[in-house]
């Protein structure tokens, strides 16, 4: 017989960012904690309103399923002693089983006796295994939590009551004093306690006290009211995803209004209005059909349309003083020039054993210029980056970005434009902070990718100097986002550039225009490289690169990032072909034979094809060398189809090629051969790493 089981906690309000996954937390908890107790049930519906967590278990079965196993213990010449009477350690493997030495028979295995026992252990009640759910709630984890009274327990916000049902009986739990009951709260306001006859009256019950419970139905609810406003209106209103969501964690019963403010705020730029709508207070905007800033918002009550015009009023004075304080910002920044801004940043911090925030835009200056001409940057490219780099951090001076944080770079961007600056330096200040998140928006301009490739450059690399190095989960400084977003940003670029090669070039840069302010960048320069890689291994991770292929092209002698791309690329495409490990085969035996060699120098080796002993020597020699001088001119692909032809003179090389001789000029110059031919391998991955089949 098939039974509902729901489980209801009621809680204080919880904080809309933590609702949404305290739910699915629920839902993982409530899953394992079952599979654990051996209870099968056919789904778990989830719900969460801002006062209460959920679940709904449908077709739970009547009782756990029964356990029969058969247990083997200890050899027979251990469990009996020679008379035949039962041992110590006998004794002590059935009674751990809850059983007697009579249940006891012997099994030979392997050509010995074996105690074996037949244990069977009925299943419980549903409703007994269900009275643990309380292990459930108590075991879930928060962000933050706090306690109550005198208890030394710690939720997310205090529990007020607890509804267990399945069916029509109430499942006893206790947490703290409360215990579980049939009575669950309506709305704060609206709505009154209501005794649910069974499970399955929830939703429809709580429904009849202004509570949609089912999260997707409420959300389904708010979106058609913004949209009916916004078509009776003829507005155009963009629903955000992040803010319906947590607006929908909001409330319990929601109604959408507008309401409006002066269209003298309109002076302003749009981006400071939506923050003060969107960030600050939870409003949408809208739009006119022409995409113009309309001088009104859209925000959700939780309550119905009872003394709607006096919320309305109330919402329109708070978005108004948080206007009036964006407008006078606006004016007294706009009474400063840049220069000043930029000269009070002499005295701000970036970080007291890095220095100060003037001192870091002086070295992403030339880390800027520099990065700029490695990649192609033409002159007036260049002019820009130079004077975006000269001032991008200014606007940290301002009031506006004081009091609105989440504006930096972008009233940059529009206060340079107000005073004069082109329009693709002020571009450059706004993008310089992109990515912002792990898959937010690119720089879309030149100037300002390579700025914000050297912003967050010297950023990882000044805390590399100082010893400031992220381990474990610890990252004060957010180093694994900027690496990350450099990884990205040379990806879309297409730019070929050695991370390695830039920190030491960006560190000799530095220290001839004396810029160096005490560090040097290129301090745990393979800490940086190690670091870099890792955020390569991330981004192949999220694009669906097999591992193998990952270690094989982070382990190459390759620091060009955009070659490790490349590399991973091309090992993806050819993985499947036919010939595939074939070549691989063949490459890698080039490979474990080179690691014999042991030479002073090896940076300089040279091939002498006097001592070629046969015609399989001198055509590898020969194809080897004409990849050799080519590798520069050509791409990735390019070079692994050309060591991929060099497959059958590989194998007839080794077929009539003996290289471990005794001859010692000989056999270095057989082994010199095969390092010169190993670096071409290595250049583009380390194909020992691969799996083949």
């Amino acid at each position: 017989m098939s039974q509902t089981f729901l489980l209801e906690i009621g809680l204080e309000e919880i904080p809309a960012h933590v609702v949404t996954p305290s739910r699915q937390q629920l839902v993982k908890r409530t899953a394992d904690f079952l599979k654990a107790q051996r209870l099968t049930y056919g789904e778990i519906k989830s719900f969460a309103t801002p006062r209460r967590l959920a679940v709904l278990l449908t077709d739970v079965a009547a009782k756990q399923e029964d356990v029969k196993e058969e247990l083997r213990g200890p050899a027979k010449r251990i469990a009996q002693d020679s008379e035949g009477n039962w041992t110590k350690a006998a004794q002590g493997f059935v009674r751990g089983q809850g059983l007697t030495t009579a249940d006891i028979t012997f099994k030979q295995q392997k050509g010995e006796d074996y105690v074996f026992v037949n244990k069977f252990i009925p299943g419980k009640s549903a409703a007994e295994v269900l009275s643990g759910m309380a292990e459930v709630i108590t075991s879930m984890t928060f962000p933050t939590n706090m306690h109550w009274g005198d208890y030394d327990f710690e939720y997310i916000r205090p529990i007020h009551w607890l509804v267990a049902l399945l069916d029509q009986a109430i499942v006893p739990l206790q947490v703290l004093n409360i215990t579980s009951g049939r009575t669950t709260q309506g709305h704060r306001f609206l709505g009154q306690p209501v005794d649910l006859a069974q499970a399955t009256d929830y939703e429809v019950a709580l429904a009849e006290q202004f509570v949609i419970v089912d999260p997707a139905k409420r959300k389904a609810e708010i979106k058609q009211q913004i949209m009916t406003l916004a078509e009776q209106n003829n507005w155009v209103v963009e629903l955000d995803a992040d803010l319906l969501e947590e607006v929908n964690n909001l409330v319990e019963y929601p109604t959408a209004f507008s309401g409006r403010f002066d269209p003298k705020y309109l002076n302003m730029p749009d981006e400071v209005l939506i923050t003060s709508m969107k960030d600050h207070q939870r409003f949408f905007y809208a739009r006119d059909q022409a995409g113009k800033l309309l001088p009104l918002f859209i925000s959700v009550r939780n309550g119905n349309r009872d003394y709607l015009d006096n919320v309305i009023s109330g919402n329109e004075k708070v978005l108004t003083a948080r206007l009036e304080d964006a407008q006078f910002f606006y004016n007294e920044d706009q009474q400063q020039t840049i220069a000043a801004y930029v000269e009070r940043l002499k005295k701000v911090t970036f970080h007291e054993k890095i220095g100060t925030m003037y001192e870091k835009m002086q070295r992403v200056q030339l880390i800027g210029q520099l990065l700029g001409k490695n990649i192609g940057l033409a002159a007036d490219e260049l002019a820009d980056l130079q004077r975006a780099s000269e001032i991008y951090k200014f606007d940290l001076m301002t009031g506006m970005v004081g009091e609105f944080p989440e504006l930096q770079g972008t009233m940059g961007e529009k206060y340079a434009l107000l005073q004069g600056e082109k329009p693709a330096v002020a571009t450059a200040i706004r993008e310089h902070y992109q990515p912002i998140s792990a898959d937010g928006v690119l720089p879309q301009t030149k100037v300002g990718a390579v700025l914000a490739v050297a912003d967050k450059f010297d950023s990882i690399t000044s805390f590399f100097a100082v010893g400031l190095i992220p381990n474990g989960s610890n990252d004060p400084y957010a180093l694994r986002r900027q690496a990350a977003g450099i990884v990205r940003i040379i990806k879309a670029e297409n730019w070929h550039l050695d991370i390695t090669a830039l920190q030491q070039q960006s560190s000799q840069v530095l220290a001839e225009h004396k810029a160096t302010f005490g560090l040097d960048l290129a301090t745990n320069s393979s800490q940086f490289q190690q670091f870099i890689n890792e955020r390569m291994r991330q981004w192949f991770g999220q694009h669906k690169v097999r591992y193998d292929i990952v270690d094989a092209v982070l382990a190459s002698h390759e620091n060009d990032l955009q070659q490790m791309f490349a590399a991973a690329k091309v090992l993806k495409q050819r993985k499947d072909t036919p010939d595939f490990k074939a070549t691989i085969e063949a490459l890698t035996r080039v490979l474990r034979l080179s690691e014999k060699a042991d030479f002073a120098d090896q940076k300089q080796l040279t091939v002498d094809p006097t001592l070629f002993e046969n015609d399989a020597e001198k055509m590898l020699y020969t194809a080897v060398e004409e990849v050799r001088t080519q590798v520069a001119q050509r791409t990735i692909a390019e070079n692994f189809e050309a060591l991929e032809q060099l497959r059958p003179l590989i194998a007839a090389y080794f077929d009539a090629t003996m290289v471990m001789v005794d001859d010692t000029a000989v056999r270095n110059n057989r082994l010199q051969q095969l390092v010169i031919l190993a670096r071409l391998i290595f250049s583009i991955a380390d194909l020992n790493q691969l799996i083949v089949k």
